[in-house]
């Protein structure tokens, strides 16, 4: 099994809460997987010695300046009533609303989901932002969500 429901997603509660719930249908897009796909790609994409964004050394990518050149500020849209991710990053990653991407929050733990459905409830998403990394399926662009409420984005290494 690739995939877990989203009720045995440890922090399912972040997509239910009260300030900001989310329909069924957008919940069933949301594909929390298994902690053996997880590795495998977490291994591939991020890193294949540091298990968390917190355990990154200066060898993997995420901390290379080359690659996640951009930092802006996330945490004033997340609070206001604005809806929509910051405009850097929409003008930044122009992939298809039905891209799928990965939320890598470490290396046993890496949610699925779309390009479209994660600019509709990037909030509750953010809600884990420790270091967070946003990859495309198949594609270059990155974000890395820190809890100081800034992100870098930039391009990832062609593997």
């Amino acid at each position: 099994m690739t995939h877990l429901p989203l009720e045995q997603f440890k922090h399912a509660w972040i997509f239910r809460h009260q300030s900001m719930p989310l329909s069924a249908e957008q919940l069933a897009q949301i594909k929390p997987m298994s902690e053996e796909r997880s590795a495998t790609l977490w291994d591939t994409f991020i890193s294949k010695n540091a298990v968390h964004p917190e355990l990154f050394t200066k060898h993997d990518w995420p901390t290379q300046e080359k690659h996640l050149t951009q930092h802006i500020p996330w945490e004033s849209r997340w609070e206001s009533d604005n809806p929509s991710l910051p405009d850097e990053l929409l003008l930044h990653i122009n992939w298809e609303e039905n891209t799928t991407v990965y939320y890598c929050l470490h290396r046993q733990c890496i949610l699925e989901t779309t390009w479209g459905l994660f600019k509709q409830c990037w909030k509750n998403f953010l809600f884990l932002d420790d270091g967070s990394l946003l990859i495309g399926k198949k594609r270059q662009k990155a974000v890395q969500f820190n809890s100081n409420g800034t992100c870098r984005y930039g391009d990832k290494p062609k593997n």
